[in-house]
C-alpha cells in the first residue's frame, strides 16, 4: 500500500472527526457521525459489540493500524513531530509501570463507573475537548466573517452565531491537554500514546501478538539505524535489530524507509513458528480478551425567540441537583457511559447544553431544550444519550420547575405578567389569582409537576433578574409523563 493511501485516510479521519465538534448546523452529523462511533472506548460504553470486537480483531490481525490511522489524539500527534526524527528508547521499567498501571485503573473505574479518569485520558474525548474549547471558536469566528462579508452582498449563505465562554473549566482542562500532548509528541513523537493513553496500551498488548506486522530480517540488516529515524513510536533497537511491538503503532515508515530491504510487513515465517513460546502467547491473548469482554459486556449490562430582549445578563441559579439531556434514562446511565467528548455540547443549537468539568449537563441562560430538537441523542457515541423521536422527546420529564414567589415580579414588583404559562409547551403552568379571595387580583403560577417536562422554556423566556423567578430541578431518573 502506497504512502499516500495512508495520508489519504489518516487526512480523512482528523478533518472528518475535527468537523464533527466543530459544525453547529448538524449536518456534518448525518454523513460522518459514525467516524465517533467506530473509536474504541465509545463503542465500548455503547455496548457495540460489533465495533468493539472488530477493532479487537483488526489489531491481532493487522497491529496498531486503529491508532495510526484512526483515533484523532493519535494522528494529532503526528501532526505535531511531523519534520522531528526519534532515535530509540528502551522501554524503561518505571515507565512500563506506569503505562500499565493506568491501564488497570482505567479498567477498573469503566468497569465500575466512567468517573473522572475515563474522560480525562480516552483519547477520543480528549481529542474532542481540544477541538470544541480551542478550535471551535476560531472556526465560528471564522464563519462570522464569511457572515458578515455574505450580508453586505445581499447572500445569506452564512449566518452569525454567538462565540461564548462555556466554562472556564474546560478550556483549561482543554489547554493543559493540549499541552500535555503537545509536549509528548515533541519530544518522544508517539511518546503519549506509549506512556499515558490507555487504549494505546491496551492495543499494544494485543499488537505484540499480531499476525501480520513489521519484521526485521537480520541476515540483512546493516544496522545503519535509518528506519530508527523514522520511527515516530521511536521502537526499533537498530543494534538488536529487534522492534518492540509494544509500541509499535504500525506506520510503515521503517518498512519503507530501509535501504536494504531488511524489513517486511508481512506474517511470521517457519522459523518465527517454531521459536515462539505458544504458551505465554496464548495466555497473553486470554488475558487481553478478557479484560475486553468485561468491558463490553458491563456497557451492555435557535437561539432567539421573536421580539425579546437578549438574556445576556442572566445569572445560573443554584440547582440541588443537574439536569441531563433527554435520552440520557438517569443519572447512573449517564455518568458511566459519558466519557465527556462535548460532541452534544458541539451540535446542540439551542445552547443549553454546556460542559461541566469533564462531562457535560444542562442550564437554561441562553435557550431552552425545545421539543423538536434531537440532535444531542443522534450524535452521542457512547450510549450515554440513547437515541429518541421527537414524539418521544415531548414525553419525558428530565426535571421540574419550581417558583421562587419572591423574585416573581407579580409579587415584587406587583405587576401582571404570564410568560411562563404562554410559553411553556406542555401547558404543565396555569395562572390562579394571587388572593384566593379576589378573583380580579393579579394572577401568579401554579406548575402541575405531572405535565412539566423540564424543557426549561419558563426558566429562559422569565424576565425576573439576575435570577429567574422560575427555575428547573432536574430529575435522578427520567420519566414518561
Amino acid at each position: 500500500m502506497s504512502k499516500t493511501f495512508f495520508i489519504i485516510v489518516k487526512a480523512f479521519f482528523i478533518i472528518a472527526i475535527t468537523l464533527l465538534f466543530l459544525d453547529f448546523t448538524g449536518g456534518v452529523h448525518t454523513y460522518l457521525g459514525w467516524c465517533a462511533k467506530i473509536q474504541l472506548v465509545p463503542a465500548i460504553l455503547a455496548a457495540n459489540i460489533a465495533v468493539s470486537l472488530g477493532i479487537i480483531l483488526l489489531t491481532l490481525i493487522f497491529g496498531r493500524i486503529y491508532c495510526y490511522m484512526i483515533c484523532p489524539l493519535g494522528i494529532l500527534q503526528d501532526i505535531v513531530s511531523l519534520k522531528k526524527t526519534f532515535p530509540y528508547r528502551p522501554s524503561r521499567k518505571p515507565l512500563l509501570i506506569l503505562r500499565y498501571a493506568l491501564l488497570a485503573a482505567f479498567a477498573l473505574i469503566a468497569i465500575r463507573d466512567a468517573v473522572f479518569i475515563v474522560p480525562l485520558l480516552e483519547p477520543y474525548s480528549a481529542y474532542g475537548r481540544i477541538a470544541s474549547q480551542l478550535l471551535g471558536p476560531v472556526y465560528k469566528w471564522g464563519n462570522n466573517l464569511f457572515a458578515y462579508f455574505a450580508e453586505r452582498a445581499d447572500s445569506y449563505a452564512f449566518y452569525s452565531v454567538d462565540v461564548w465562554l462555556k466554562g472556564v473549566g474546560p478550556l483549561v482542562v482543554a489547554i493543559i491537554t493540549f499541552a500535555v500532548v503537545g509536549v509528548f509528541a515533541w519530544k518522544s513523537g508517539r511518546g503519549y500514546c506509549n506512556t499515558i493513553c490507555p487504549v494505546g496500551a491496551f492495543l499494544g498488548l494485543l499488537a505484540k501478538f499480531s499476525v501480520i506486522k513489521p519484521r526485521i530480517d537480520k541476515e540483512k540488516c546493516k544496522h545503519c539505524g535509518i528506519c530508527a529515524k523514522s520511527c515516530k513510536a521511536a521502537c526499533i533497537d537498530t543494534t538488536r535489530a529487534e522492534i518492540d511491538y509494544l509500541r509499535c503503532i504500525t506506520c510503515f515508515k521503517c518498512t519503507k524507509s530501509c535501504p536494504s530491504g531488511a524489513i517486511k510487513y508481512a506474517p511470521p515465517t517457519v522459523a518465527d513458528k517454531l521459536t515462539n513460546d505458544g504458551h505465554a502467547r496464548r495466555k497473553a491473548l486470554a488475558g487481553t480478551a478478557t479484560l475486553a469482554l468485561g468491558l463490553v459486556t458491563h456497557s451492555h449490562a435557535n437561539q432567539f425567540d421573536g421580539g425579546l430582549a437578549t438574556l445576556e445578563s442572566k445569572k445560573v441559579p443554584e440547582r440541588s441537583r443537574p439536569i441531563i439531556p433527554p435520552g440520557a434514562i438517569s443519572y447512573k446511565n449517564f455518568h458511566e457511559r459519558c466519557t465527556g467528548c462535548q460532541l452534544c455540547v458541539s451540535v446542540c443549537p439551542n445552547q443549553v447544553l454546556r460542559p461541566g468539568g469533564l462531562k457535560s449537563h444542562m442550564s437554561y441562560e441562553r435557550g431552552y431544550c425545545r421539543p423538536e430538537c434531537v440532535k444531542c441523542s443522534q450524535v452521542c457515541p457512547t450510549g450515554a444519550i440513547r437515541p429518541i423521536t421527537k414524539e418521544e422527546k415531548t414525553s419525558i420529564q428530565i426535571g421540574l420547575a419550581v417558583w421562587k414567589q419572591d423574585l416573581c415580579i407579580v409579587n415584587k414588583d406587583k405587576a401582571a405578567c404570564d410568560l411562563c404559562a404562554r410559553k411553556c409547551p406542555s401547558g404543565a403552568i396555569i395562572m390562579i389569582p394571587q388572593s384566593g379571595e379576589d378573583p380580579a387580583s393579579l394572577k401568579i403560577p401554579m406548575i402541575d409537576i405531572s405535565h412539566c417536562i423540564g424543557c426549561g422554556a419558563c426558566e429562559q423566556l422569565c424576565p425576573a433578574r439576575p435570577y429567574s423567578a422560575i427555575y428547573v430541578e432536574g430529575v435522578e431518573v427520567h420519566r414518561e409523563i
